[in-house]
């Protein structure tokens, strides 16, 4: 009788070692590849990301967030209405977000209704955030690592809009404007708009930073502070016309 030969599996289609803490360097490359393939094929040169809470609840009418919820979508549909007009089509200051609810679905929402393309930026995590229903469902994407979705979200990037949020907002900001003070981004090469500006004096006090001597002057201009989408829509089109792709 023929002994049965066993045939072991091929590495890269191991889920056993793909799972492993041998194989973690990996799952990181899959991050960063994946993704940028998959915005290659689609040709999305650039983007603007919008960040801000996830608690924001368009139905709230009580919650400070509400009104912000409301503004970050209009910002986001005029912006989208705006960039589809340029040559060439959607390819340029494609919105994006985390992915999640409250500002990051308002920004994909006002997108959809302009009708563009948007991008989410999902993170698996314990309490489950799941993809909003307005992103393109060809550019959602989801991360297990932190830092290889705050690559992406930043990378390709030519403008960042902060709306109020908590330690995740906080986060990427910082870490947005730490790249721009130590020049791994060029300064002024990405507009940063922090929106609600009563919000962020009064949750972050720039002026004590400078005066204690933890920033120079010249990183306040970093960033500029808008209230109305009027005027931050203003700001963009004008600082983003420095960005624009033409066709390959």
């Amino acid at each position: 009788m023929k002994k049965k030969v066993f045939t072991p599996e091929i590495a890269f289609r191991n889920p056993e070692f793909l799972d492993s803490h041998e194989a973690r360097t990996a799952r990181i490359l899959c991050e960063y590849l994946e993704p940028e393939a998959k915005l290659r094929k689609l040709k999305v040169n650039n983007t603007v990301l919008f960040l801000g809470s996830s608690k924001a609840n368009p139905d709230d009418k009580k919650s400070a967030l509400t009104k912000y919820y409301w503004e970050a979508e209009e910002l986001a549909y005029h912006l989208v209405q705006w960039a589809i007009r340029l040559k060439p089509k959607g390819k340029n200051f494609v919105i994006c977000t985390g992915g999640g609810p409250g500002i990051m679905e308002a920004a994909n929402r006002g997108a959809a209704r302009a009708g563009g393309k948007s991008i989410g930026m999902n993170i698996s995590i314990p309490s489950e955030q799941y993809p909003n229903q307005y992103i393109s469902p060809e550019l959602s994407f989801l991360f297990h690592y932190f830092f290889m979705r705050k690559f992406w979200l930043i990378y390709k990037a030519k403008a960042v809009v902060a709306f109020p949020g908590g330690f995740g907002t906080l986060d990427e900001v910082f870490e947005t404007l730490t790249l721009l003070q130590s020049q791994k981004i060029e300064k002024g090469d990405i507009p940063i708009i922090l929106y609600g500006e009563d919000y962020w004096r009064e949750v972050i006090n720039f002026d004590a930073l400078l005066k204690y001597g933890n920033i120079e002057p010249d990183d306040l201009k970093l960033f500029s502070f808008y209230s109305n989408p009027k005027d931050a829509l203003s700001y963009l089109k004008k600082r983003l016309l420095e960005y624009l792709v033409e066709a390959d």
